[in-house]
């Protein structure tokens, strides 16, 4: 018998299949040992075949009798057909590492234990309301989009609660295990042994192991971890779950490059499944689809009747008076600190990290420099002493003064979290003060020190998104946002909505219903600015139809698909040659816009010069043609972001 193999090591560019002899029957999705050149690597059975016309070489040995579940089966067709991901890097993706070594006390084990006693969820009538709406849904994915704080986690537990009486299994995908740690334990605590958690903190055995037993176990169980849980070959899946549908963290980066919103749509289809994607800032393509398709459901009401509403005040950076005691926090936002050091209560600083590269911004009217095409920041190339589009390639020198106000205060500036950190420990002395973002030692994450930060003991948090989302802390009664526009001067189509995002989860760690007070404090160069108006109102629908009408206008998704191409090389001449000649090529496509060669946003870095083009198209399978030959290039499709 024959059969032909998708090898899990990528043996050339074009090439998915080879076929190999075997003396047993095998099934399509089964996994064995083939030998590939003078090494073995792993292989999934695609199909038998005829016997061939030239010599193969046998399969060395059956992995596991069990085939993959047929979902992930057909998912390494369709990443390789959606995303041009190769074949072998498709199933290599799905399988865990280290599937063929020897593990101790990793014996396939079939768990016998019965579905214990469910418990009761209770669900008050909006909950139960969108819960009866999600359950009659024609589409297979449905986007549930709650404010913070009105109970989508009871949504969630009396879903898998249903999937587990039919005998299914649910995965729950969080952004990371350590920023919804919260959510993880009370899908622990309802749900006791029935939850497996798949992260990148247990072992290689570990993850092999857990991976062994879904694949041979016929009981359900409830899956939770980051985008990669969506792998888990379980092979009686009831229900998808995408907590906090948003973030970016759902997106990889790194190659094979996708968006884990996909696949499980494309899963949740494949096994006509619920597949339901929880939000308080969707993004707005998602939003848009929803709506468009009648999939979207809203919650609107805060689950607790104590929540209160915060008190917001917006204060602007460009009046110097009210920073006359320290020039990044206002007088306000000081007073409240000082308050609820004498009370007993939290503060949290908040910044976005990413927006502290540098910006040009006036000081007097805090208008920003922005292009005259894209409507997008301009970046400054300090060599050049030129303005640059990174999106259309558009460039000016520097003006003298502001082409608003003609003030010749423009700032080239930003400040990042260290430095608020050390100016709280100078303003106050006596506060236990803690800063987590990405540059914390693991024994001081917020992981580690959830406890502390959950009861108090830590009077003044600083953070950037680690902090923003998810955390429900009892005595937290103030939030300060140090620069609310910051990440509105990145060059970037999705700057808007990561802004109105992060404010609005950030605000929403207050007023929720653990204190009868709670105050925001806003500072930001743009209080006029819509985005920041519509985040601090909480008001996503009229956000919406700004930035719907906005990403018309410029071409931007929903209205396009997109591909970010970038070249890489150690000479800045080459690469720039490099991607001129794949512009040329791709401008004469009719179905394409191709934006100029520009330099990335990290232009230079120890791998060398990036320059990069952005490709859309109104079709994403001419885009996706059009662009498949560019094989040497990093290629990007549906880029959450250019930068």
């Amino acid at each position: 018998m024959f059969y032909e193999v998708v090898p899990e090591k990528l043996f050339n560019k074009t090439a998915g299949f080879l076929t190999y002899s075997s003396d047993l029957p095998l099934t399509p999705g089964q996994l064995v040992e083939i030998p590939l050149g003078k090494s073995k690597t792993v292989g999934m059975v695609y199909k038998k075949v005829a016997q061939p016309n030239f010599p193969t070489k046998s399969i060395s040995s059956i992995l596991y009798s069990t085939p993959l579940p047929k979902h992930l089966f057909k998912l390494v067709f369709w990443l390789n057909e959606y995303y041009l991901v190769p074949l072998p890097t498709a199933l290599s993706l799905i399988l865990p590492k280290g599937i063929t070594k020897r593990r101790r006390n990793a014996k396939n084990v079939e768990k016998t234990e019965q579905t214990p006693k469910l418990p009761l969820i209770e669900l008050n009538t909006y909950q139960k309301n969108a819960l009866k709406t999600l359950q009659n849904g024609q589409e297979a994915t449905k986007l549930l989009h709650g404010v913070t704080g009105s109970g989508k986690t009871n949504i969630y537990l009396e879903m898998a609660k249903n999937a587990l009486k039919q005998q299914k299994s649910t995965i729950l995908l969080v952004p990371e295990i350590s920023l919804t740690s919260q959510l993880v334990r009370v899908f622990e605590e309802t749900f006791g042994q029935k939850v497996i958690l798949m992260h990148s903190k247990k072992t290689e055995a570990e993850r092999h192991k857990i991976w062994e037993e879904l694949l041979n176990s016929t009981n359900p169980s409830i899956i939770i971890g980051p985008r990669s849980a969506l792998f888990a070959p379980v092979n009686n899946l009831g229900l998808i779950v995408i907590d906090e549908c948003h973030e970016s963290t759902y997106f990889q980066e790194n190659t094979p490059k996708y968006s884990a919103l996909r696949l499980a749509s494309f899963i949740a289809t494949t096994l006509k499944i619920d597949c339901i994607d929880g939000s308080a800032t969707p993004l707005i393509q998602d939003y848009y689809l929803a709506k468009t398709r009648g999939s979207l459901v809203t919650l609107k009401e805060k689950a607790k009747t104590s929540a209160v509403a915060p008190n917001i005040t917006i204060t602007d950076f460009k009046d110097r008076a009210s920073f006359s005691k320290n020039r990044y926090f206002s007088n306000q936002l000081l007073e409240s600190i000082a308050h609820n050091l004498e009370h007993g209560n939290q503060t949290l600083i908040f910044h976005n990290r990413r927006g502290s590269a540098p910006l040009s911004v006036c000081e007097d009217c805090g208008e920003g420099l922005l292009c005259p095409h894209c409507f997008l920041p301009l970046t400054l190339h300090a060599d050049s002493y030129e303005l640059i589009c990174h999106t259309c390639g558009f460039k000016q020198k520097v003006p003298k003064s502001c082409p608003k106000c003609g003030s010749i205060k423009i700032l080239h500036k930003g400040f990042g979290t260290k430095l608020l950190e050390s100016e709280l420990k100078r303003l106050f002395k006596n506060a236990n003060i803690m800063r987590f973002d990405a540059d914390n030692t693991k024994d001081s994450s917020l992981d580690v020190m959830y406890g502390a930060v959950h009861s108090g003991d830590v009077d003044i948090i600083i953070g950037t998104q680690t902090v923003a989302k998810g955390l429900d802390l009892p005595k937290l009664a103030t939030v300060g946002v140090v620069q609310a526009d910051a990440g509105l001067f990145l060059p970037d189509y999705s700057a808007e909505e990561r802004t109105f995002e992060l404010i609005t989860q950030v605000v929403g760690r207050v007023g929720r219903g653990h204190l009868d007070t709670a105050e925001v404090f806003i500072q930001t160069f743009q209080p006029e600015a819509p985005v920041i108006d519509f985040a601090i109102k909480n008001d996503y629908e009229s956000f919406a139809d700004y930035l719907l009408e906005k990403r018309k206008n410029t071409y931007f998704p929903p209205f396009s698909y997109i591909a970010k191409i970038e070249i890489t090389l150690k000479t800045e001449r080459i690469a720039v040659s490099k991607i001129r000649a794949i512009y040329q090529k791709l401008a004469k496509n009719p179905a394409l816009k191709v934006s100029s060669p520009t330099p990335a946003f990290h232009e230079h870095s120890n791998r060398g010069y990036t320059w990069q083009i952005v490709v859309r198209s109104s079709s994403r399978t001419k885009l996706v043609a059009a662009i498949a030959e560019f094989t040497d290039a990093h290629v990007t499709l549906d880029p959450p972001s250019l930068l």
